[in-house]
Order: structure tokens, then sequence, then C-alpha cells
């Protein structure tokens, strides 16, 4: 597998013309008109730390002045960071190993080669904390650590806390006491999904959740403190399901990653989120709205149009009511996002790393987002993770982008220019081999919706497969140097518009297929 790898890796660096750092004979001895990936580490002087840095997407000659190199630095700062997620089972599940090794340093290295900035490492709680106690087991993910340093490439951490990465003690917790779990208003419990209700109660052997998550991220930030701000640069925490913050809105028997139908329904018939309710409800001199969630909230499948709650119009959604619970509704979800990132600027404060949580992309319609708790839109969400210095990932973004898609990635940016949250963007699954590879180069070195790193996700056996790594090369190969991209290598036989002389001299980088 590794010669497979790295023959691949070759062959698409040879035919586009593109050398990673590897292959250089050293800083500034490229030959003229060669385009440089992967130089986010070294900028040009050696002057600017790496870990900021994105590909430096400039022709770098061997008469380049300090002055030209001062301008290439400036726009590798401006640059989309770009990196793949590892595989969920890198680590074995106890924590103490890796799998597949051989095959993911293969894989590391042909990922350097490519150009990419850095991999992204899942680190799941149950496989750290097998007990209630104060010990965990990092051996695993240490050595991946070490294999990812020994690559040259950045690392982004994802401490996951939801769905199978919650401990064994945990879920026995959640067994004996199921209303710790999300409840629909028909009883079903959502596994893996703790109500934010309980953040702050002991219901965990005798601690809060929030004290759990706090332990988890503190261990982490002392074990691995040799190398945070050099080859970890960045750590996400997980706010909810899948990482996002948002409810478990999406069906029983979904993990809604792949999109659903329908509206989605209220997660708030636990004890706890109830007992909530009422005391609210009471506090604002209306008792009677905190008996019970909205009577006729939607269903799972319903429309909005079909939803007596968010039908248009008459909906109740807009009604004295409807406001109060979906106000309500939505403030626990910011105040669950706002305690846990504030457990882990504690745990992280002070540290060279950058701090950053997901927020999921709707697309299906403004009722859907009200019922994954997102009443308020982005804005509010922006601010609080501008607050904490938190870097907000917009996830599950596809390659191509259509017009809904567009406009949803838009307000998430223009929600973070209000309140100064930095942007990143992580993709759904494969999305190169469903979507076409160059355009998602186009919206990611456009100003509308670029984030400032991007993620794709993941990888594994189908991400080298010859369905799937041409379509990323290519798309790696778009994002980094667009003007360089030629008609054959796009699928499809798409064409490439390159912009004119006088936009590349603006920095344009708007580059589209036809």
């Amino acid at each position: 597998m590794e010669a497979v790898l790295m023959q691949r890796a070759a062959a698409a660096a040879v035919r586009w013309g593109c050398v990673g750092e590897a292959a250089t004979g050293g800083a500034g001895q490229q030959p003229a008109g060669v385009v440089r990936l992967g130089a986010a580490r070294r900028a040009a002087g050696g002057a600017v730390r790496a870990s900021r840095l994105g590909p430096v997407r400039a022709h770098v000659s061997e008469e380049r002045s300090r002055e030209a190199a001062g301008e290439a630095v400036a726009l590798a700062e401006d640059a989309v960071r770009l990196f793949v997620g590892l595989p969920a089972d890198v680590v074995v599940s106890d924590g103490r190993g890796v799998s597949r090794p051989r095959a993911v340093s293969a894989a590391l290295r042909a990922l350097k080669l490519l150009g990419v900035d850095g991999v992204e490492l899942p680190v799941s709680w149950a496989a750290v904390q097998p007990g209630p106690g104060g010990w965990f087991e990092w051996a695993g993910y240490r050595a991946v650590t070490a294999m990812v340093r020994d690559a040259g490439l950045d690392l982004r951490v994802s401490l996951r806390t939801d769905g199978d990465a919650l401990p064994e003690w945990v879920a026995d917790a959640a067994a004996a006491d199921p209303d710790v779990l999300f409840t629909d208003r028909n009883g079903h419990r959502r596994e893996g999904c703790l109500s934010f209700a309980v953040d702050e109660l002991p219901v965990l052997v005798g601690k809060s959740p929030l004290e759990a998550y706090e332990a988890f991220f503190r261990s982490f930030a002392d074990e691995f403190k040799d190398l945070l701000g050099s080859t970890i640069t960045d750590v996400t925490v997980s706010l909810g399901p899948n990482g996002e913050l948002r409810y478990p809105s999406y069906p029983p028997g979904s993990n809604g990653a792949d999109g659903y139908s329908g509206v989605g329904e209220f997660q708030c018939y636990d004890k706890y989120t109830l007992a909530r309710l009422k005391r609210h409800a009471e506090a604002s001199g209306q008792p009677l709205w905190g008996l019970s969630g909205p009577h006729d909230g939607p269903r799972y499948d319903e429309s909005p149009e079909s939803s007596a709650f968010f039908r248009e119009p008459g909906g109740s959604w807009k009604s004295a009511y409807g406001e109060f619970f979906l106000s309500w509704y939505a403030g626990e979800l910011l105040a669950h996002g706002d305690r846990v990132l504030a457990a882990a600027a504690r745990a992280f404060g002070g540290k060279p790393v950058e701090l950053s949580a997901r927020v999921p992309l709707l697309r299906g319609s403004r009722a859907a987002e009200a019922a994954a708790g997102l009443h308020g839109g982005y804005g509010p969400v922006a601010e609080m993770f501008a607050r904490h210095g938190c870097t907000v990932i917009a996830c599950g973004v596809e390659a191509r982008l259509d017009a809904p898609a567009e406009e949803v990635l838009a307000r998430v940016k223009g929600a973070c220019a209000e309140h100064g949250a930095r942007l990143a963007a992580e993709s759904a699954p494969l999305a190169a081999a469903r979507g076409g590879a160059g355009s998602a180069g186009v919206w990611l070195s456009t100003g509308r919706t670029r984030p400032r790193q991007f993620t794709y996700q993941r990888m594994g056996a189908d991400f080298f497969s010859p369905g799937h790594w041409p379509l990323f090369v290519q798309f790696a190969r778009a994002l980094e140097c667009p003007e360089e991209a030629h008609a054959d290598d796009l699928p499809g036989g798409e064409r490439l518009t390159v912009p004119s002389a006088s936009a590349a001299q603006d920095g344009a980088r708007a580059v589209q297929t036809v």
C-alpha cells in the first residue's frame, strides 16, 4: 500500500510541476516557475511562524528579492490552510496503539508530498478514559502525533465527547438514569447525547459532565504540552451531536451528518430540561407555558408547511408563546456552548494553540434551524465564539455548492465578520467524489465564503481509491494554485477560466469551472 500511495502522489506532483518541501534543495532554491506547495512551516527568510501560514501560492524564482519574498509571505498568511482528517479508528479502542501504522505513515508522506498543510486527529474520550478515575491513556495518540511531526505536517486535534466517544462508565450512568439523555416527545432517548440540562449536575459518578469534560481537556493539555504550538496548532472541542453546536433534532437512526428531510423534532422532554423550562416560564410570569414543549411541535419528517407550529401563515411559532419557547430553547443551546468553551479556555488558557468548535450548516429551512436550536441565526453563536477566542468551523460542506448552501455559508461568514470570530470549514465525507474537484477549489479561493482553513473528511480505504484519490489531488491543486491548473486535470472535461493579469495583480483567485 505504501508504494502505491507514494507512487500516486509523486505522479501527481510531477504532472503538475508542483513540489513539496521534501523535494526542494533548501529555502529559496527552487527552479524558476515552479509552484511551491506545503511551504506553510517555513516562510522565505525563516522569520514567520509556520503554524499560522498556509501554503505559499506564488511563483518563486531564484532571482526574487527579499521584498518579493515578503509579498509571498503576505499571500501565505491570507491562504486557506488545507487539512485532511485521519481515520476515526487510527488509534485502537483501548488507546494504547496505532491501527495500521505503516499505512498511516505512507499516507502522511503522500499528503506531505502533495502539499497539504496538516491532518486532523479525532481523539475519543472513551479510548483515553476507560474508568471514572483520573487516569488517562494517551500512548496511541502520542504515537500518531509523533508520526505527524516526523512527516513535517501540522496537527489539528478534535476532542470528542459525543456519540460513540462516550466512555462506558458514562453510558452506565445514562442506563441508570435515562433522563440524562436527550429525549423527544415520544420518549425516545438519544444514545450518546447527554442533555445540556445536566451540564452542571453530578450525574456521572458524582461528577458533572462539565467537570468531566474539563478534566479530559486538561489531561490532554498536560500530556501534549511539549507539542502545543509546534506540531499541534489547533484544538477542537465537541459541543453536541457529531461535535456540533446543535440539538439532535434529526430522526432516530440517523446521525444527522448526511442530511435529512423534514424539520426535525424538539429535544426537550427529559425531566431535567423540562424542569428548566418550568422554572423559566414561572420566572417569566407564564407558568402554563412551562408544563411541556409545544403541543403542535413538528414531527421529524414534516415540512414547515405541513407543521402546525411552523406553517406560514398562522403557525404558532410567530405567537407570543412560540417566541417564548424558541428563544428559551436557543438560549439553552448557547448557554451550553458558553459553558463548554469556558471550560476549554480554562484548560488551554495561555497555550499556543487555536481553540475551535463546530457549527452545523442547515440548508433545509429556518424552521429546521429553529428545531436544531439556532432560532436566533448564526449571529449569537459567532458572538459567543468570539468572546472565547474560538474559531467557528462550518461543517458538512459539499464540494459543489448550490445557491442555498452558498447563502448559508455567506450568513455564517457575515456573522463571524460582524462579531470578530475566525471562520474555518470542514467538508462532508469524501465530498470531492460527489461534487467534482474543480468547483470546490473555486469557492474556497473566493472572498465571499472563503474560510481561513479547510479540513477535508476523512482518510480511509476509499480516500486512496482510484475513484477518489485523483479527485482529491485535483481539489488540492485547485485550492493551492488555481491559476496553474490545466483543463486536462479536471474531471469530466470541465474547463478552467483563468483570471486576467490585472485581476491576478490585485490578488484575485477567482477561478471558475464552466
